[in-house]
Formats: structure tokens, C-alpha cells, sequence
């Protein structure tokens, strides 16, 4: 398997312009994360509970558009999607700093803003899942979701860095607009492919949401790969939400972190992704998919325990958390790459959408109750103890699965038939 640095997609052109515009719209991405609530607070003085309402409002419309968006996503061309969600982002992004140069910014405005940028990122997500399996061949989708993931990773890294500097440079206007034009090039880049995508064949009869969601669903457990990578995928969403939720309050209030420090902390986890998405495919040759998949979720299990276990003076604390991200985040991305490349290969392309949209709602929803619950159990119990509860949930499920095919499966499968190209 060919990975970040090698492969036959440095010469694939349409990849290359497909990748230029990830990249562009993965910062862009990153950069409105932080712009929009920066924004909120220099210009609007914001208060906490109105910020919480705006990060509220950036994540909720997306498990509406995960349900809605699979069976369009199958049932269209990708690329125009993906460009349509680019300019649309780009348009309402503009709406900010229109505002604030006209005087009449408001926390209403911001908050229509963040709730449609938040939902045209889902459905730019789902369709570009379904997408790169039209545009390269099956052997290189390994090497295509490590390139991608990587310039993810570099995003998560860098986006919030340069966030801050458009801030301090720019005027708060100045800085949204920019933000803005970041989704036009990736459009732009897009708008370059030259690959035709045959559009799916028409359907002759209606489809109702319950049956794009069940067909997506059965097109899972059918499946004896997919479907304890889903498994897994639900548990991590799961419990993975009780460290998301507790992470900053623990490391800042029981372990006595500044924010200075949570901040570099939470950047070595970017970059233990970054190595993640080159030692995924590396991995794969020698491990095997399956192990490489299975094994990567239980280190990543594994390693999320040393977040309680931390303690002490701050300073080692924080190098405990830092061994934790660096670790945790590289396995996480890349069994995380595999896992992709693997669904994208036995998987029909022309249910790509509705399995897309299967993964993120199931993932989503559980995302948001066991945030909640996580909350529930550290008011109870102590954000420690429902820490380890957390590990020790994330460690389970890859050991089920380790009672499956997928453990066995050396080599990545044959292909299956790819409809709608």
C-alpha cells in the first residue's frame, strides 16, 4: 500500500486538484470554528451563555442533514454538491463581515451563520466520503485517505494558530472575509476536475428517508468488515464524548493546567495525527487491515487511560496528557484511514452517501448522549472515576471485534462493483 509520500497519486491530476481544495476547505473549516465566536466576542461582546448557544447551533443542524442528506448524495453527482457546499459557505460566511462594516453584526445573524456553515460542512463531508471512490481507482484509496487525512491533521493544527493571527493582523471584517474566500478556492479547485462523473441511474419510484436509512444500515451489518468498524466507531463516539466533554475542566481544574498549556497539549495531538495519517498504510503492510484497524482502536483505548492516571505537579501532568494526544490521536487516525479505505472498497459506490450519512448520525447522536451522561456520572461519581469508565468502554469494543472476519483480513478485499461511474 503506497502512503502520504509515495503512490501513484502524486501524478493523478484530478486527485491533486481534488486534494488542493480538502486542503483549502479543511483550514477554511478550522478557521470559522474559531473565527465566528471570536467574532461574537470582539465585536458583539458576547456573553458565555450566548457563545454556548453559537457552538450549539455550529454542531446540531448536522444530525438533520446527516438523516436527510445520504439517499440525495446517491442519488446525485458528488462533485456539484461538494462545489455547491463550497460557494454556499463562502456566501454566508460574507453575510459577516457585511454586517459589521454596515454597523448591524448581531448574535441572531451569527447564529443562522454558524447553523448553516455547520450544515453545509456536513453534507460537503458525506458527499466527499462517496466522491473519492469515483475519482481514484480502488488500489490507491488507501494512499488518497492518508494524503487527505494528513492535510486534516496539518488543519487541526495550524487552522486555530491562524485563526488568531487573521484576528490580530485583520480587522475582525477583514479576517470573515478571508475566511470566506478559502471556500472559493476549494471551489475553484473542484470546479478544475476533469474527470466526467456519470450520474447515477434514475429511480423510478419514490424512496422516504426510513428507507434510505434502512438500506444504509443493512448495507452495514451485512457486511462482516464494516459492521465491527461501525460497532467500534458507535463506542468511541460514545464514551469518546465523556473525555471530549470532561477533558479541559479536568486538565484545568484537577490537574491545574493554564490555558497556555491545555493549548500546546491539545497541539501535540494534532501532530500525532499528522504521523498517524503516514504510519496508517505502513501499518497495514506489515499488521495486516484488519489488525491494523482493531489494534490501533484498542492502543487508542489503551492510551486514553493515562488521562486519569495523570497527576502531580502541572507540569508532568501535562506531559503525561501530552504522551496521551501524541499516542492516542496517531492511532486514532490511523486505524482511522484504514477503516475508511476499507468501507470505500467493499462497499457499492452507489450507497456510499446513505452509509456515510448511517456513520455520522449513529456516531453523532451518540456523541450527544454520551456527552450528557458523561456529565451525569461526573457530577455523581468524580470526573476521575468516569474517566476511567470511559477507557475502559473504549477498550471493549475492539475487543469484540477482535472475535470477527475483520481480524483475519490480511489484504484489502477485491472491490466491489462500483455503480454510478
Amino acid at each position: 500500500m503506497s502512503g502520504l509520500l509515495t503512490g501513484n497519486l502524486w501524478r493523478h491530476a484530478d486527485f491533486m486538484r481534488m486534494w488542493a481544495a480538502q486542503a483549502v476547505s479543511a483550514f477554511g473549516a478550522r478557521i470559522t470554528r474559531e473565527g465566528l465566536p471570536l467574532a461574537a466576542v470582539l465585536t458583539i461582546e458576547a456573553t458565555p451563555f450566548e457563545l454556548s448557544i453559537l457552538a450549539a447551533l455550529a454542531m446540531g443542524p448536522g444530525l438533520v442533514v446527516g438523516l436527510l442528506a445520504g439517499g440525495h448524495v446517491d442519488r446525485s453527482r458528488r462533485r456539484p454538491i461538494l462545489i455547491a457546499m463550497d460557494i454556499i459557505r463562502a456566501l454566508v460566511l460574507m453575510t459577516v463581515p457585511l454586517a459589521a462594516w454596515g454597523g448591524f453584526l448581531s448574535m441572531p445573524q451569527l447564529y443562522v451563520a454558524a447553523a448553516c456553515v455547520g450544515a453545509a460542512s456536513v453534507l460537503f463531508d458525506i458527499a466527499d466520503n462517496a466522491y473519492l471512490p469515483s475519482l481514484i481507482e480502488p488500489r490507491d484509496l488507501v494512499e488518497g485517505n492518508a494524503k487527505i487525512n494528513t492535510t486534516g491533521s496539518v488543519a487541526e493544527i495550524g487552522g486555530p494558530a491562524l485563526s488568531g493571527v487573521l484576528f490580530q493582523l485583520l480587522t475582525v471584517p477583514v479576517a470573515i472575509a478571508v475566511n470566506a474566500a478559502t471556500y472559493l478556492v476549494s471551489a475553484a479547485f473542484l470546479g478544475a476536475i476533469r474527470k466526467a462523473e456519470t450520474p447515477p441511474p434514475p429511480s423510478e419510484e419514490a424512496v422516504s428517508l426510513r428507507q434510505d436509512m434502512v438500506l444504509g444500515l443493512n448495507a452495514i451489518f451485512r457486511d462482516p468488515f464494516v459492521r465491527p468498524i461501525f460497532v467500534i466507531a458507535l463506542a468511541e463516539a460514545f464514551f469518546g464524548s465523556f473525555l471530549a466533554g470532561l477533558y479541559v475542566l479536568y486538565a484545568i481544574d484537577t490537574l491545574g493546567l493554564t490555558p497556555a498549556m491545555m493549548g500546546v497539549t491539545i497541539a501535540v495531538g494534532g501532530l500525532g495525527a499528522l504521523a498517524g495519517a503516514v504510519l496508517g498504510p505502513l501499518l497495514a503492510d506489515r499488521l495486516g487491515v484488519g489488525r491494523t484497524i482493531l489494534l490501533a482502536a484498542l492502543g487508542y483505548g489503551a492510551t486514553s487511560a493515562l488521562i486519569p492516571l495523570a497527576q502531580g505537579e502541572p507540569w508532568l501532568a501535562m506531559g503525561v496528557l501530552m504522551v496521551a494526544q501524541f499516542v492516542g490521536d496517531g492511532l486514532a487516525v490511523a486505524g482511522g484511514v484504514i477503516a475508511v479505505s476499507l468501507r470505500q472498497t467493499v462497499l457499492p459506490l452507489a450507497i456510499m452517501g446513505r452509509v456515510g450519512a448511517a456513520f455520522h448520525v449513529g456516531t453523532g447522536s451518540l456523541a450527544v448522549v454520551g456527552a450528557l451522561l458523561g456529565g451525569v456520572l461526573a457530577t455523581s461519581l468524580g470526573i476521575r472515576e468516569t474517566l476511567y469508565i470511559a477507557s475502559a468502554g473504549l477498550v471493549l469494543a475492539p475487543l469484540w471485534a477482535m472475535l470477527s472476519p475483520l481480524w483475519r483480513q490480511h489484504d484489502m478485499p477485491a472491490p466491489a462493483e462500483r455503480a454510478g461511474e
